[in-house]
């Protein structure tokens, strides 16, 4: 089993979720604005946040290739997430309690983690945002990431259209490399000039 390093920043601590995470789990994956643009629905209880705890970040984090990463200010209890999926995406995902809004720690948190990412040598990180969730897509772009297409998807269990832009950041000499995979999927995608 890999076990993914724990990683320091100027404010934060990265590491694994663990049991004792539950109160905090709750907090994050059950508050209404934190998760919108996820495509999951908030947890109801603390049973549901258990469930989640062990189904979808311990299972994360122990996965061959994937990232699952608490992020604790000052080393104290986690109030958001950075992960980056297992598969051919290498798709970054992040989150944050409101309170930690709007004060870089997004930012800093993902920085860390894409670098340990480009330690590890994979070859490239993609990142989607809604695009009603501009600010998601400022984050992409302060850590560097360019935009590449927008597509549109049926955002499951939630069950409705959604149009994601998608960025990307190539790590190995080939900069002008495109996921496809979503373009190719999708029956509507197109490239903005504007971005």
């Amino acid at each position: 089993m890999r076990r993914m390093p724990v990683l320091h920043t100027k404010r934060l601590l990265l590491r694994g979720f663990a049991q004792g995470d539950l109160a905090a789990v709750y907090a994050i994956f059950s508050d209404e604005t934190v998760n919108r643009f996820l495509p999951w629905f908030p947890l109801q209880s603390r049973d549901d946040a258990a469930v989640f705890l062990t189904e979808r970040l311990d299972i994360r984090a122990r996965s061959e290739g994937a990232y699952c990463y608490a992020v604790c200010p000052d080393g104290g209890a986690p109030v958001g997430y950075v992960t980056i999926s297992g598969d051919d995406s290498r798709d970054l995902g992040y989150g944050l309690l409101p309170a930690y809004w709007h004060k870089g720690i997004a930012t800093e948190a993902a920085g860390a983690v894409l670098e340990q990412l480009r330690r590890d040598g994979a070859p490239y990180v993609t990142a989607t945002h809604d695009v009603n969730n501009p600010h998601s897509g400022a984050v992409m772009r302060r850590l560097g990431m360019r935009y590449r297409y927008t597509y549109e998807e049926q955002w499951m269990p939630k069950n409705f259209p959604v149009m994601f832009r998608l960025y990307q950041m190539n790590f190995q000499a080939d900069s002008k490399n495109v996921y496809r995979k979503y373009w190719d999927i999708s029956t509507v995608h197109f490239v903005e000039s504007n971005l």
